[in-house]
């Protein structure tokens, strides 16, 4: 039964003073009856060794783990799930606070705790540990001082020196990631500066409308208070670990819409697909000064797909979600949600269906009319707009450089336009 699954209060935060306000929220949140607090220290990763850290009833026991794959995704299928199972069964265990290191992304746990398949825990039939425990809420600690210029920046974990030279992903994809994925917020705001602040501030109200935000000067001084005030506030259509879905609103929570400190929200939506060289060539617009964008989009090279479009910081990627549904056949149409099919049927449009892009870009020093005036001049022109309808084993000759999954930077130089003179800017990739 739902009620029977054991709670889960997941913390996350950077290196640094956020994760010593996660270690600092473990301990206050540990102190209760009944918590047991995880976490793993993959400091070592790069040797293949892990460490888990179990701390219950004020006792602390730690044990190393050998793992012939070092890798972030090896010590979650191979350690933390199956470590769930075992403590929910346990009637002594009440709520399980895991306090994620940095090299971890909530969200990705809480996928896996939700759909990947637990097999041989001794007395338990197989399955996730979703079937076992709910996530209760996610909260993400920040550090004011510095978050924005890593959420804004394209430098690796492992350049940082936190991941294994095999791991790709940037800091600006697990700062945005950890901030958009929160139901609650911390953030550390001693020593920074008033503007770094406001700044601050106003990325976190656009990029997580929805949660509370508890402001302390820093680690040491975040208390049970504090923690207590932000979980109580956590309103009750909060995520708490559930998936993004790609074809739901993109304002989900009522962010702000208007400029603040610089900081804005860029809304572009069209019922005109991209000409896919032109938006590959306009693609660092959404690279420079950008926080994070995300969005559908209509490739007119790829009529049936819908393309899934998210930046953080100077790296975007560029994957699948599925067809639209005018490519769909009926028997597809009747598993689509019934809430996506009634928008769609607002927007329908009587040649081409709900193919449609929609994007919101979240700046911090970009200029919003030069991100707008890019993505104008990546559609197609009407001459390209008859091909797509009469023509489009045309169409389906033109050079796209999205054809597989795609990811920036990538090597090539293209030349942009600039908004208001015509001119272009090349840039290496």
């Amino acid at each position: 039964m739902p009620s029977q699954r054991k709670p889960v209060l997941v913390l996350a935060g950077l290196p640094g003073r956020a994760a010593e306000g996660v270690e600092q929220g473990a301990r206050l949140l540990g102190g209760k009856p009944g918590t047991v607090v995880v976490r793993h220290d993959l400091s070592e990763l790069r040797q293949g060794v892990v460490r888990r850290i179990v701390r219950i009833d004020g006792r602390e026991t730690t044990t190393v783990l050998e793992l012939a794959h070092g890798c972030v995704s090896c010590t979650l299928r191979a350690d933390l799930l199956p470590y769930l199972c075992l403590l929910a069964e346990r009637d002594s265990v009440r709520r399980i606070v895991l306090a994620l290191d940095p090299a971890f992304e909530a969200e990705a746990v809480c996928r896996a705790i939700a759909d990947v398949t637990v097999t041989g825990v001794v007395g338990r039939v197989d399955g996730p540990v979703g079937r076992s425990v709910r996530i209760d809420a996610v909260l993400t600690c920040v550090d004011a001082r510095d978050w924005l210029a890593d959420a804004t920046g394209d430098e690796t974990l492992s350049e940082r020196g936190h991941a294994t030279a095999e791991d790709e992903r940037t800091v600006a994809q697990l700062a945005v990631g950890q901030v958009e994925f929160a139901d609650a917020l911390v953030v550390f705001d001693g020593d920074a500066d008033l503007l770094d602040r406001e700044r601050t501030a106003a990325v976190l109200a656009r990029l997580a409308p929805r949660a509370p935000v508890a402001w302390v000067a820093g680690p040491p001084a975040l208390g049970g208070d504090d923690l207590t005030w932000l979980l109580r506030r956590i309103p009750a259509e909060a995520r708490r670990g559930a998936p993004f879905d790609p074809h739901a609103s993109l304002l989900a929570g009522g962010p702000p819409l208007e400029p603040d400190c610089g900081v804005a929200l860029v809304e572009f939506a069209t019922d005109r697909p991209f000409h896919p060289d032109r938006l590959h060539s306009a693609i660092d617009v959404l690279l420079d000064g950008v926080v994070s964008a995300r969005g559908r989009v209509w490739l007119a090279t790829q009529p049936d797909e819908v393309v899934w479009l998210e930046s953080a910081g100077g790296g975007l990627r560029v994957g699948g979600a599925g067809k639209w549904l005018a490519a769909m056949a009926s028997g597809e149409l009747d598993e689509v949600d019934p809430e996506r099919r009634a928008l769609a049927s607002l927007r329908w449009h009587e040649h081409f269906g709900d193919r449609h892009t929609s994007l919101v870009i979240l700046v911090a020093d970009a200029d919003p009319e030069e991100v707008r005036h890019a993505l104008h001049w990546a559609l197609v022109d009407e001459d390209e707009l008859r091909q797509v309808r009469f023509a489009p084993e045309r169409v389906a000759l033109w050079p796209d450089p999205f054809g597989d999954q795609h990811e920036e930077p990538c090597d090539t130089t293209r030349s942009v336009p600039i908004a208001g003179d015509g001119a272009t800017r090349d840039n290496e990739r």
